[in-house]
């Protein structure tokens, strides 16, 4: 009886040890399969030398910081390609979703207790990956609202599209699966019904947006450095676009990576402006960082 009492005892413990034993072989797992060059390095340095007295400010607020500090960095896109799945740190240019990751992950870097450029490619590794792991091209998240899903999961955002005046957005993710010669991990189709199997699971999860022209009935409600994703009319496709959330003069711009204006900038337009003017733009989703516990 003692000795079963002591198995029940001890198996919380093994557990635990056998937990973060895992935790630290990932970690070493990714950090083995991390790309990036001094220069990002040093522009990472800068950032958290600029507003290390900023630290305590509310996360949303330093998203905003981060975005401003990379404006005019370059637009370029299939940044994280390879030809093996690696998480690819890249600073020094961006498109609109690596530019909202790279901010948060900085923002988040800068509130969290540690300050160092492998704090931040954890941070960038758990909201880019699922699982938190980079296993292959299938772990990355690849629609962002499945981005926005899992980080929700996570507790680093709220979807708060819902809250705020939610549409249902009904509609059958399936543009990878179905264009895999616009991906060049996808062109052997080994990895498509994976792919296909992750589609069929997003659609069927329920989904809000904001349709564009009831934007201005709540905009109000909108935050500096809400993270928003643009819904579109593309057959098959959940998002086309992503940015942050930043007012001006009490009225709400995008802060973002264009690739109109080839580098990240403030838009001069209004988010309706913005909307109005793109066809296949539907409305927004949005998400809100939460407070780092």
């Amino acid at each position: 009886m003692k000795i079963h009492f002591l198995l029940l005892l001890l198996l919380p413990i093994v557990f635990a040890c056998n937990t973060a034993t895992k935790k630290i072989l990932d970690d070493q797992k990714n950090k083995s399969k991390t790309i990036h060059t001094p220069q990002d390095v040093e522009i990472f340095k800068a950032f958290i030398t600029l507003f290390q007295d900023q630290k305590d400010a509310p996360v949303a607020d330093i998203v905003i910081k981060a975005g401003i500090y990379l404006l005019n960095t370059p637009y370029a896109e299939h940044t994280l390609e390879r030809d093996t799945e690696q998480l690819v740190i890249n600073l020094r240019e961006m498109d609109c979703t690596t530019f909202v990751e790279n901010s948060f992950a900085l923002a988040r870097t800068l509130k969290s207790e540690k300050h160092e450029f492998e704090q931040f490619v954890k941070e960038l590794t758990n909201m880019r990956y699922r699982y938190g792991r980079v296993n292959d091209y299938t772990y990355r998240l690849h629609y962002f609202s499945d981005w926005m899903f899992v980080n929700t999961q996570n507790n680093l955002l709220k979807d708060v599209t819902k809250d705020i005046a939610g549409t249902p957005l009904i509609k059958e993710i399936n543009f990878m699966s179905t264009h895999p010669h616009n991906y060049k991990q996808l062109t052997d189709g080994t990895l498509v019904p994976v792919i296909a199997e992750q589609e069929k699971e997003i659609s069927t999860r329920e989904m809000y947006f904001i349709p564009k022209n009831k934007l201005t009935e709540v905009e109000d409600k909108l935050m500096n450095g809400d993270i928003i994703a643009i819904t579109t009319s593309i057959e098959g496709l959940d998002v086309s676009h992503t940015a942050l959330l930043i007012r001006i003069n009490d009225a709400i711009h995008i802060l973002h990576a264009s690739s109109a204006k080839g580098k990240v900038v403030i838009s001069d337009e209004t988010l309706h402006d913005y909307l109005m003017q793109n066809k296949q733009a539907t409305g927004i989703m949005v998400a809100r960082p939460l407070t780092i516990q």
